[in-house]
């Protein structure tokens, strides 16, 4: 997962020298107005936001948030230190990558490929992933009504991150739907709801069982 950091930077600096193809900055945020059509659009230090409606290829940056309004449709989503937000009904048809910061899909909202993270929650609300969830250490929660295709696999951090000594909170929500079971290479708080199904084995941790809403803090 860190080397990801370094295919992120890579990948922005390549698009910020190509010109003419891309639409983008080195520092400063960056913007695509709603219901507009365009291709990759980047930024360095600087946050992406994509109006509602919009369609764009890859959303990037390295330091900065990456913002989908509703019903957005992109190629993929990737950033090294910050939080991506993909709004209401939004489709994305490759993966969700950051490094440092959360992930967070509203209701309804679509990514294909995988959505994965070192550090930052993960939160699902009725959203659906089709390519699993991959992370060390963030908090995951498959909200009430989602579905993950693909697993959820929580790896064993490397020295510099086990440090940290966090211990990942995983809930799988009422009616939510983990299809490809769940593998822990580290210790976890597993929580699954009993309205919720997974379809394949459990590695590495225990559930606790919960009714209502949320399980107990």
């Amino acid at each position: 997962m860190a080397r990801n950091a370094f295919a992120v930077l890579g990948a922005v600096l390549v698009f910020g020298m190509l010109g003419g193809c891309w639409n983008g900055s080195i520092n400063g945020p960056v913007s695509v107005a709603a219901g507009q059509k365009t291709g990759d659009v980047s930024t360095v230090n600087g946050e992406v936001n994509i109006g509602d409606g919009a369609t764009v290829g890859s959303a990037m940056t390295v330091n900065g948030s990456v913002t989908l309004g509703s019903e957005v449709t992109a190629q993929s989503v990737k950033t090294v230190n910050g939080q991506v937000r993909v709004g209401h009904a939004s489709k994305i048809s490759g993966g969700v990558k950051t490094v440092n910061g959360s992930v967070l899909l509203d209701s309804n909202a679509d990514v294909a490929g995988e959505i994965g993270n070192i550090n930052g929650a993960i939160r699902l609300a009725s959203a659906h992933v089709g390519g699993g969830i991959r992370t060390i250490n963030a908090d995951i929660e498959v909200g009430s009504g989602s579905h993950v295709d693909g697993g959820i696999h929580v790896e064993k951090p490397e020295m510099s991150v086990s440090a940290e000594k966090h211990v990942p909170r995983i809930v799988i929500g009422p009616n939510a739907i983990v299809n490809g079971g769940m593998t822990f290479e580290h210790a976890v708080n597993l929580y699954i709801s009993d309205s919720a199904q997974v379809n394949g084995p459990i590695e590495g941790a225990t559930a606790q069982k919960f009714s209502g809403e949320q399980p107990p803090n």
